[in-house]
């Protein structure tokens, strides 16, 4: 029997949802002693020839003593991890702990009936986290020479694979630290799996409504009757127990009853209801579901508790889920024509990508752009939003082609730096749209496991600036960016021309234009257009050519002129921006609804806008982008003299013992020995009771000395008496003390420390933390009251590139302090940029970390100096983008 206080503790951290390589998902988990009879069903359904690769000889049938060995684990020495759906095994990956303990054997076993899936690359992956947690840096394993699949899943993985042949047997070994080209290949891969099941879910061939009504205005009878008028290319059916007609269509009883393959479930059943209707979409072999029905986690703990139960449900039997609540999906593509929302028509087809989660802002996203009439690719209503986000819809329009830009309406993100690492890459080719209320925080949706954001404000637009996303707060905002970049060239430069037939009107714009940053290149506010169209028209033409040729862009405002219609002015400005190759704003000052008169069936390139100020802030947003998009890709450059793997080896044996969510702060011995792995020193400092022994500490330091509080609110605050400098011998040590305890009676007993002078030069802070929901985030900015009373911070989300790094430290605005203020010398920039990169580094490659802060940093004329350091440790958060694939549950 075995003894339960030595039973080997079940991993739940490991278990994840996966998207395999046809988009379908899977569940991985580490395999138990229960799983003994699955294992040998599925050895027993493999082929002769699969068992030979696996086992180098056939065995039909598995003995007792190896089904044991197998599955009877501790999870540390001896590790497997199954990958299942509907509860059966499609693949086992295995590492076996050698007698060098550094490095373990693999092995994988895929099902027959699931090979070519990626299951294989899938489980490395997995396994490689796994051991790396355990302490182990490398794997090797034994293969066949014919066995190809499997000698394909090492050597295509990324890691620099080492090959030996003997006896008939090729060996294989590697290190298993991720490198940039496994991460690579780890990103492309989850690519192009998530990218294929969203494309299953948008682009499906067969849809079935579960839930369709007779009665009219239900949720199901609406969701069927727009498919329908929506003129789906697809097989269409309804699914109802109780009718006999829907929709002039006769309704199967159950899914089960569906003649033939049903790509897409549409679900608008009551609540109670949706659990089994999802099963029996998993038997009948449905690949994706679409949940309207709310009740969910909408509908407080319960509902959220059987929002979670949902999607175990559909991911275990390998399908997708939009929703719950959500307001369906379309697809324009006239190959599609797909309409499976509650939308009374088929939007406008165009160039860009919608997607929202909550049904009211749905609503209120489609409307705003169907008032502009712009024309939409694909469009996702994600509801509460517990399967598919926005991370899989941008995965899905990187590759789309009939996508030319992105919209988002976000109220939280699950996983910002899979956000960022998608986005950044995304909108290189297309732009990236973003709208999230500042009043929004970074939170999780409903029914995501609970974790709860230490991020300071400003962190999330940090990174979403570090992405090169056009950054907007409303909806409205959005739709005014995504006019111009569906149908128009990107602005080359922040150079406007300002054309139109009102001098006030044209002072206003120049004066806006150049608040957001825009370059007036010219005024042309005098236009006479009060002559007949046939005039007009014309001389519009010429202003507008003749003004960009001097500018990058160009906004043409009119006041309404009798006899001069605004469809013929639209069709002048269309053909204006194509001829210049050049973006054209028009503004229609009081018009109220633009779309009323302007056709954008004919016109539907040209942005306009009833208000010029919207028109400006468009326009510049998309200027900035496009100056973001000249940049050179980013460069990350490694800091010389850092020993990472040191690094982890000390924070690994302190943290024995560490339990829970506590944190240790290091002694300041320790946080000088993990941060000299960074190549980065601290001043010494020598705390002390008495005077005495304040001036063995000052003999030993070395003359002049300083002496300040170790309070940390006062510390380098020389203003407020924290601190005293440049003491030069001991009785002025001795007087200095005996002063400044008297000076800070008022603040409490505060005890002091005695320290080596630094050179003389600006005082600031550097902090990095790790989030549960960004991860690490590295802060900047000058002590005092910058940030303390003013939050004069800037924020950046590691790996840092070189230009990040430079921006970090230019951000705040008390910055310009540090390039030479008021005749005062400038600061040793550069070696600051260093220090950040070093500490960015570390923080990037130890989450266990969880808060590390220099404070006060001295930037001199000629040397950089950390006066104090300060680190927490604490059991490592599992951020939520590790080098291994897993969605979020």
């Amino acid at each position: 029997m075995v003894n339960a206080e030595l039973a080997p503790v079940y991993p739940a951290h490991w278990e994840a949802d996966v998207v395999l390589r046809d988009g379908a998902t899977g569940h991985l988990r580490p395999m138990t002693a229960a799983d003994a009879d699955a294992v040998q069903a599925f050895h027993m359904a493999q082929s002769q020839n699969s068992i030979y690769m696996r086992f180098f000889t056939y065995k039909s049938k598995l003995t007792a003593k190896e089904l044991r060995r197998f599955t009877e684990l501790d999870y540390r020495d001896r590790v497997a991890f199954v990958i299942t759906r509907g509860g059966k095994i499609m693949g086992i990956g295995r590492y076996d702990r050698l007698d060098d303990p550094a490095e373990a054997e693999v092995a994988f076993n895929v099902s027959d009936l699931h090979q070519g899936q990626g299951l294989g690359s899938i489980l490395l992956e997995h396994l490689a986290a796994a051991a790396r947690e355990n302490g182990i840096d490398k794997f090797s394993a034994e293969v066949l020479p014919e066995n190809r699949k499997m000698i394909q899943v090492f050597s295509e993985a990324g890691y620099e694979v080492h090959r030996h042949f003997d006896d008939g047997v090729i060996s294989l070994y590697f290190d298993i630290d991720p490198t940039e080209k496994s991460r690579a290949v780890m990103e492309s891969r989850e690519h192009r799996a998530e990218a294929r099941s969203v494309a299953g879910l948008v682009a499906p061939r067969s849809v079935a409504v579960i839930g369709a009504s007779r009665s009219w205005g239900s949720i199901g009878q609406q969701l069927l009757e727009h498919i329908v008028e929506g003129k789906f290319t697809g097989a269409v059916h309804a699914v109802n127990q109780e009718a006999l007609e829907v929709s002039g269509m006769m309704p199967y009883a159950s899914i089960a009853e569906v003649p033939g393959p049903v790509d897409l479930a549409v679900i608008a059943v009551p609540h109670a209801e949706v659990p089994a209707v999802v099963e029996q979409c998993g038997r009948a072999g449905v690949k994706g579901l679409v949940v309207a029905t709310a009740g969910f986690a909408d509908d407080g703990a319960e509902g959220l508790a059987r929002q979670r139960s949902l999607v175990r449900l559909a991911r275990e039997n390998g399908m997708r889920l939009v929703g719950p609540a959500s307001l369906g999906l379309a697809n324009t593509d006239p190959a599609i024509s797909l309409n499976a929302s509650m939308a009374p028509a088929l939007p406008v087809r165009g160039g860009l990508g919608i997607f929202s989660q909550s049904a009211a802002l749905g609503v209120s996203l489609f409307a705003s752009l169907s008032r502009r009439d712009v024309g939409m690719s694909t469009v996702l209503s994600a509801g509460n939003r517990a399967d598919v986000s926005g991370n899989d819809m941008m995965q899905f329009w990187e590759d789309d082609p009939n996508t030319a830009a992105c919209g988002l309406y976000l109220e939280s993100v699950g996983n910002p730096r899979k956000f960022s690492r998608i986005s950044r890459r995304l909108a290189r080719s297309k732009p990236v749209i973003v709208a999230k209320s500042d009043s929004m925080g970074l939170r999780l949706p409903p029914g995501h496991a609970v974790r709860t954001t230490q991020a300071p404000a400003g962190a999330l637009d940090a990174m979403l600036r570090q992405s090169g996303v056009v950054r907007v707060n409303t909806i409205e905002e959005l739709s005014d960016v995504a006019q111009i970049v569906v149908g128009q060239p990107l602005p080359q430069g922040p150079g406007l021309a300002i054309i139109g037939n009102s001098a006030a009107l044209g002072t206003v714009v120049a004066d806006a234009a150049e608040q957001h940053g825009l370059t007036v290149a010219a005024v042309h506010s005098r236009l006479d257009l009060d002559t007949g169209q046939s005039r007009a028209l014309p001389l519009l033409r010429r202003t507008v050519l003749a003004a960009l040729d001097g500018a990058d862009s160009a906004i043409v405002t009119l006041l309404p002129v009798v006899g001069l219609s605004m469809e013929a002015v639209a069709k002048v400005l269309t053909e204006c921006s194509a001829e210049a190759g050049k973006p054209v704003l028009a503004v229609f000052s009081g018009i109220v609804d633009v779309s009323v008169h302007v056709n954008r069936q004919m016109h539907g390139t040209l942005p306009s806008y009833s208000s010029p100020g919207a028109a400006i802030a468009a326009l510049a947003a998309v200027v900035r982008h496009a100056q973001w998009l000249t940049l050179e890709a980013p460069v990350f450059e490694q800091p010389q003299g850092t020993n990472p793997q040191a690094a982890a080896e000390l924070l690994e044996s302190w943290l024995d013992g560490v339990e829970g969510d506590g944190l240790v702060t290091l002694r300041p011995s320790q946080a000088r020995e993990l941060l000299g792995h960074y190549g980065i020193s601290v001043l010494e400092s020598v705390p002390f009771g008495s005077a005495e022994e304040a001036v063995a500490g000052a003999e030993r330091l070395g003359w002049p000395v300083a002496i300040k509080t170790l309070d940390p609110s006062l510390r380098h605050r020389l203003d407020l008496g924290g601190v005293r400098i440049n003491i030069e011998n001991a009785e002025s040590l001795r007087r200095n003390i005996s002063q400044m305890r008297k000076y800070l009676l008022p603040y409490g007993d505060k005890a002091l420390e005695v320290q080596s002078m630094a050179e003389v030069g600006q005082s600031c802070t550097l902090r990095a933390i790790e989030d549960p929901l960004l991860g690490p985030v590295v802060s900047f900015g000058l002590s005092g009251d910058a940030v303390n009373l003013l939050d004069d911070w800037a924020h950046r989300v590691p790996p840092l590139s070189v230009a990040d790094t430079a921006e970090l430290v230019r951000s705040p605005r008390a910055a310009v302090k540090l390039f030479g203020y008021e005749g005062l010398p400038a600061g040793n920039v550069p070696a600051l940029e260093d220090l950040v990169a070093r500490v960015a580094m570390l923080k990037d490659e130890h989450p266990e970390v969880a808060i590390l802060e220099f404070k006060p940093i001295l930037v001199g004329p000629t040397t950089v100096t950390v006066l104090a350091a300060e680190l927490r440790i604490g059991n490592p958060a599992r951020r939520t983008d590790s080098a291994r694939r897993a969605m979020m549950s």
